[in-house]
């Protein structure tokens, strides 16, 4: 598989977190960085870790070793679910079923990722619906179990189970017994890093949006889930996305293909040739920093990266060539300067 990147602006907000027991995908790919002179970076997808007692997050099997999970923690974002508190807990012993009066039926649901593959133990969000007769459909009964049973009046009803941001919808007709149900939902996960060379992008310093299809694709191109951080897991519909990688709030910006496999955790690393700059207005080499000082980072072609006020600004800049302008004291200085990728350090500008 082969994927582009491009540099671009940041997307929209929201956090996004999400988990549940997943099998890991082992591949390899590589993402063109274009308008870099350094050549490509490179985009990862590694194989499955142990779970570890704590952060960052491992991967995980969607498809447990026996059984099911216990349902996981209220969700943390939109249709998201969090990590389950003790993913090695053993399966539940039992399931309540519920009494069925009579003249009512019972509805055992329960969901699989497809035809002869395992169920899924956990994440789940079941709803059902009854259409009234103004043709506008009521939720009825609504469940997080992974197999819940509903007891209802006889007649039409409309389920629907979501599984991160995969849904499935199935019309049934209750009758006065007890029925069951399977719904196949095609789905697997996607954990994202970033790094610059060996070294982890911290937490909070970068960011990923989402996107349905190849990058090179026409179409929308509205994130389907924005600013996901390191280590969250979003469950996606099987198919093809695009990530784009913000490090930063500046320039440093990759953009990379990726495919999610049913049942699988799509766990992919994104390298960014970037490094983070300091910027210092002084009045001689190694001197102190001048305060209230202004900013703007520009391209070579005299296009804005990046503004900022203050003695010590720090900014996150894709490999290249800069220039620093600084306004202090109604005076303006400049200097010129390059991005090395991985190499942080600070750029002075001389008051002369």
């Amino acid at each position: 598989m082969r994927s582009g990147g491009t540099r671009t602006g940041r997307g929209s907000q929201l956090v996004l977190a999400t988990g549940v027991w997943l099998a890991a995908l082992a591949a390899t790919a590589n993402a063109q960085f274009f308008g870099s002179p350094q050549g490509p970076d490179t985009f990862t997808l590694r194989p499955p870790r142990d779970v570890p007692s704590a952060p960052p997050a491992p991967a995980q099997s969607l498809i447990p070793p026996s059984g099911n999970v216990a349902p996981s923690a209220a969700p943390k974002g939109p249709l998201l679910q969090s990590l389950p508190a003790n993913p090695g807990a053993p399966a539940h012993a039992a399931v309540n079923v519920p009494s069925v009066p009579a003249g009512q039926g019972a509805l055992a649901v329960s969901a699989r990722f497809g035809h002869d593959l395992p169920a899924i133990g956990g994440g789940l969000h079941w709803r059902v619906y009854r259409t009234e007769q103004n043709g506008i459909p009521r939720l009825v009964k609504e469940d997080k179990g992974p197999a819940p049973t509903f007891v209802l009046a006889p007649g039409a009803y409309v389920v629907s189970v979501g599984f991160g941001l995969a849904n499935v919808t199935k019309a049934v007709q209750v009758r006065a017994e007890t029925m069951k149900d399977v719904f196949e939902i095609p789905a697997g996960g996607l954990r994202i890093e970033g790094r610059v060379g060996d070294a982890r992008i911290p937490q909070g310093q970068i960011s990923f949006d989402l996107y349905k299809g190849s990058q090179f694709e026409p179409g929308d191109k509205r994130p389907i889930a924005s600013a996901i951080m390191t280590g969250d897991i979003v469950l996606l519909p099987e198919g093809a996305y695009h990530i784009v990688s913000n490090y930063g709030d500046a320039n440093a910006t990759v953009r990379s293909d990726i495919r999610v496999e049913v049942g699988k955790l799509t766990d992919a690393t994104i390298n960014h040739r970037a490094a983070i700059i300091t910027l210092k207005l002084v009045n001689e080499r190694g001197g102190e920093a001048r305060a209230d000082t202004q900013w703007s980072v520009l391209t070579p072609g005299g296009d804005v990266v990046k503004e900022s006020i203050g003695a010590f600004p720090r900014v996150i800049l894709a490999e290249g060539e800069y220039r620093a302008i600084a306004r202090n004291d109604n005076r303006t200085y400049e200097s010129e300067f390059r991005v090395v990728a991985g190499v942080d350090r600070e750029v002075e500008v001389i008051a002369r």
